[in-house]
């Protein structure tokens, strides 16, 4: 059999029939689930290069690394062919072009936002805080805004968070109490994210999102690989990046209602870090981003082991489902599979629990959008065979297509201009020198002392001895006489 489809659609595998998702209704979203080694790399790995050849651009979290391999041609295996025989398919090895990101720069180009981009609600989830910590942070934020600080990186952070603590008491008269002890919490979890590597986040060069959204001569997408296997060990990082990856893209993109085909496709690996421990703001904000994206032409695909992984007020918006096996061995188990059954359309040929215990690898229930935006009756379908390497590329093929790529040279070195940290030394070094200037001009400007009349230790020990001496000889001359004169008088009373 011959699976023959549309050039407005992209063939996801086979089922009673063509397993195809419509590209006009690719930007109401995704998701791809399955337990751990039921084949949700290799479904993320045939949509994203069926997406590329269709002429949209890809970004997608390679989170264990094996993703990378779409990168290269595949060499299909005895059993990969029978696959592509038993759907009448003719499996030819090929690869889209691909464009490696890193948040640290080692496997990638690197990634990078500035601290005012990233905006005081997500770096408050990012750094943890509280209430009170966000509060300040916010305070931070807005004196950094009045006074012109630029905040490009973490130490223009902690610079701002100095100068709102030595300023407390004006600055808490306007906008509310600043701590020290607060403002010492958060450049203490600073500190920590520093440990963990988020500098090489926040800096300059920024990234441009138009270069997420390239297609090359061909006219095929880029697939943008953001390696994460790293970054997976900061979850809190990771998923804080994802977020202001779709909210950035939310404010910048305009308004296209439903294109012919998306603009940009995200495939978000591990989703669930997204939503873990996130107060209710910020699902908030996850859900309106989610909501109102798809307005923009962009696609968001959340790739987790379970639909239940992600809140319902999302999970009731994504219209593309790919549902490989479950295991429901304990109660939560059972929850989460009775909860993907129950999201499907019914197929009146098969029970959608049962039927979700019992597929193999390479297998998955999958329901797609009509052309009305109605889901489709799901499908127990056979995933088409990617014709891309199954597998990572080696560091010295990863090196040349680094080298190849069309931005290569444009992120790679940092740039750290005169921002808050830099504004803020340069005043305190000028109010050191108006101070010592200040000092030096009033030493100047005081009168000599007069000519004091006391007398110095000296000069009091020289008088003194003076008038000693001189009242010891005026003693002995008086002695003297007053002698004669007494030893007169006696004479004269003897005579008498």
């Amino acid at each position: 059999m011959s699976l023959s489809i549309g050039e407005d659609e992209i063939l996801v595998g086979l089922g009673e029939g063509p397993v195809t998702q419509r590209l006009d209704r690719s930007n109401r979203h995704g998701v791809v689930a399955g337990a751990t080694g039921t084949g949700k790399t290799v479904t993320l790995q045939v949509l994203a290069q069926a997406f590329s050849d269709a002429g949209v651009p890809v970004f997608a979290a390679d989170v264990k690394g094996d993703l990378s391999g779409v990168a290269m041609p595949g060499a299909p295996n005895d059993k990969m062919r029978a696959r592509a025989d038993q759907m009448g398919l003719v499996l030819t090895p090929s690869a889209p072009p691909v464009i490696f990101w890193d948040l640290f720069g080692q496997k990638g180009h690197p990634i990078r936002t500035t601290i005012s981009e990233m905006g005081p609600l997500l770096l408050s989830r990012l750094l943890e805080l509280n209430d009170v910590q966000e509060g300040v942070l916010t305070i931070v934020f807005h004196v950094a805004d009045q006074e012109g600080l630029l905040l490009l990186d973490l130490k223009d952070l902690q610079a701002a968070l100095k100068y709102v603590a030595d300023h407390a008491d004006e600055i808490g008269t306007q906008y509310g109490n600043v701590s020290a002890a607060t403002v010492g919490a958060i450049q203490r979890k600073l500190l920590t994210l520093q440990t963990q590597g988020a500098e090489h986040f926040f800096g300059e060069p920024a990234l441009d999102l138009s270069d997420l959204m390239r297609t090359d001569a061909a006219g095929r997408g880029y697939v943008n690989l953001l390696a994460a296997d790293q970054l997976i060990q900061s979850p809190k990082l990771y998923s804080t990046f994802l977020l202001w990856l779709m909210s950035e893209l939310f404010e910048a993109l305009p308004e296209v209602g439903d294109p012919e085909k998306p603009k940009l496709v995200f495939f978000f690996d591990e989703a669930h870090l997204l939503f873990n421990d996130a107060p209710k703001p910020l699902l908030e904000k996850i859900e309106q981003v989610v909501r109102l994206i798809r307005s923009k032409g962009a696609g968001v695909y959340f790739v987790t082991q379970n639909p239940a992984d992600i809140p319902d007020a999302v999970l009731g918006q994504l219209g593309a489902r790919v549902q490989h096996a479950l295991r429901a061995y304990t109660p939560a188990d059972q929850k989460g599979l009775k909860a993907a059954a129950q999201s499907f359309r019914i197929n009146p040929n098969f029970d959608t629990a049962e039927t979700i215990q019992a597929l193999g690898v390479g297998e998955a229930l999958v329901s797609t959008l009509d052309e009305k935006g109605a889901p489709r009756v799901v499908q127990k379908t056979l995933i088409r065979p990617p014709a891309s390497r199954l597998g990572p590329v080696t560091p010295q093929e990863r090196a040349a297509l680094q080298a190849q790529s069309p931005v290569a040279g444009v992120y790679d070195t940092a740039r750290d201009r005169d921002s808050a940290y830099e504004v803020l030394q340069a005043r305190a070094r000028q109010a050191q020198a108006d101070a010592a200037d200040a000092r030096a001009e009033a030493d100047r400007r005081e009168p000599r002392p007069r000519a004091s009349g006391r007398q110095t230790m000296v000069e009091a020990f020289a008088v003194t001895l003076v008038r000693t001496v001189a009242s010891q000889a005026g003693r002995e001359l008086m002695r003297g006489l007053l002698g004669g004169l007494a030893g007169g008088s006696t004479s004269r009373r003897r005579r008498y």
